[in-house]
């Protein structure tokens, strides 16, 4: 059974889109870390679905302003949080699953990004200071957004979005 949904998607679009990602939570301040320093620095990490409308979003790219309305109104974390330790020798190797009404319509995980998070923690913290707490996220796992899988969501819809052994996400698009 999903949870009460938390928000209405915007009247505005009709593209509205999930994006099934992994988040990762510093548990060290980070600056120039290098990738072995971001790897040992993950204190937590949950699954997280950015919400999109994509019917507005390419306007919105192409104004210079970048993403406002097609960005603003939703994102979620699973309520489970993972010790970032627990999964150090493999999180470049989890599996993840995109389900609507039941049916699994893509299979994806975190070995299909072309680059690991501690790279990209890397890379993040070159020149710019990362604070404990922070919320980093990978971007889109591949095949895990509905304009990927030329699907976008529709009222009445059940998403779930699972990365194993981390948790679940699961939205009722209302009515």
């Amino acid at each position: 059974m999903c949870p009460r949904t938390f928000f209405a998607p915007p009247s505005y679009s009709g593209a509205l889109d999930f994006e099934l990602e992994l988040g990762v939570v510093p548990r060290p301040p980070l600056r120039d870390a290098t990738v072995d320093q971001a790897a040992a620095a993950i204190a937590a990490v949950v699954v997280v679905n950015d919400f999109s409308a994509r019917d507005v979003q390419l306007a919105e790219m192409r104004s210079g302003f970048g993403p406002q309305r097609s960005k603003h109104f939703a994102t979620s974390i699973s309520a489970t949080a993972v010790a970032g330790a627990a999964l150090a020798d493999r999180l470049d190797q989890l599996t993840a699953t995109v389900s609507i009404n039941g049916n699994v319509i893509s299979h994806s995980g975190t070995h299909t990004m072309k680059y690991s998070m501690a790279e990209a923690i890397a890379h993040v913290s070159r020149g710019e200071q990362l604070f404990p707490g922070e919320l980093l996220c990978s971007g889109t796992l591949p095949g895990g957004s509905g304009m990927e899988l030329g699907r976008w969501l529709a009222p009445g819809d059940e998403l779930r979005l699972e990365i194993d052994g981390i948790g679940v996400i699961e939205h009722r698009i209302p009515n």
